[in-house]
């Protein structure tokens, strides 16, 4: 049996929050992202989508449960939670420093590419990474 061809991509992944301007701030004046989406919902809440140029999108969730209130900053179990792709680390790496991102490391070379792990605003591990070339 054949199968049809498809094409399949992550659109985007939810990311908890405390507060919707906060962390539309911190991504879009920090993190260089550009705000996507951002409409008001008739519950009081907001559909909120921030992205990096080309990159699939967050989806910002404000917290509202006390589970919920509790995975902020934490959402991979202490783990890198997310990949930031470069195709210039030092640039990218120099300007976020320059915006207050605090690194947990210094940059190193892997296998895999050119990597440091940063924090964001709510504590969760990040990778800004360049793949080899």
């Amino acid at each position: 049996m054949k199968r049809n061809s498809q094409s399949r991509s992550i659109g985007a992944v939810t990311f908890l929050i405390r507060d919707y301007d906060e962390a539309v701030a911190y991504f879009t004046k920090v993190l260089d992202f550009a705000t996507v989406s951002d409409t008001s919902l008739p519950d009081g809440r907001r559909w909120i989508v921030v992205a990096p140029p080309g990159g699939p999108g967050l989806v910002l969730v404000k917290a509202e449960t006390a589970e919920e209130k509790a995975r902020i900053g934490d959402q991979a179990a202490g783990r890198a939670f997310l990949f930031l792709h470069t195709d210039d680390f030092q640039r990218d790496y120099n300007a976020m420093r320059a915006r207050g991102v605090t690194f947990c490391e210094e940059p190193r070379s892997e296998p895999y590419g050119t990597v440091a792990i940063f924090r964001d605003l709510y504590g969760n591990y990040w990778d800004l990474k360049e793949p080899p070339v």
